[in-house]
């Protein structure tokens, strides 16, 4: 076995490995906060659950009793199934912020409970190809003096202080 020389003095590893401690620590403070929102494709139903799958909210609306018992207890479940996949996957992302991807994935195979994002039949959505593909249109159409259509119909009240990273894709 070839030796490596460490990099880092003992007193450095031990304040990464005490840091690391503290997060770990943190994580299910992070997991409790999390929180999926899901709702039918007819707004008649919108159910707001945490990472642990615990209920927060059941909206209903008015037009529910028009589905009868058997089939508004069906759709409940499954718009309860689709909140507690993004709450899952939210308290995913927020611990990647704080340990990391690596350790993240670790949590992952020991909780038995992989990352939505991660799913087969998930849409791995824009590659990075074509994300750059698109960014060179608008960059060309831009010093052009002609807005590309799909920057002329961003909306101008864009919130970018209430912007959470944690809500950007990932692999997880």
């Amino acid at each position: 076995m070839d030796q490596v020389p460490l990099r880092k003095t003992t007193t450095e590893l031990a304040a990464e490995a005490d840091a690391q401690q503290e997060a770990f620590a943190q994580v299910g403070a992070i997991m409790a906060k999390a929180s999926g929102t899901a709702h039918d494709a007819d707004g008649t139903v919108e159910v707001t659950v945490d990472a642990k799958g615990k209920l927060r909210k059941l909206w209903l609306a008015p037009s529910a009793v028009n589905w009868g018992p058997a089939r508004l207890a069906e759709l409940i479940l499954e718009v309860t199934q689709v909140a507690m996949r993004e709450a899952t996957q939210d308290s995913y992302n927020k611990v990647a912020l704080l340990l990391g991807e690596d350790l993240t994935y670790a949590i992952e195979q020991l909780s038995g409970l992989p990352a939505p994002a991660r799913a087969e039949n998930d849409d791995p959505g824009m590659t990075v190809e074509e994300f750059q593909r698109q960014r060179e249109l608008r960059l060309r159409s831009t010093q052009r003096g002609t807005p590309s259509p799909s920057v002329a119909a961003a909306p101008e009240e864009d919130d970018w202080e209430s912007f959470d990273p944690a809500t950007l894709r990932s692999d997880r």
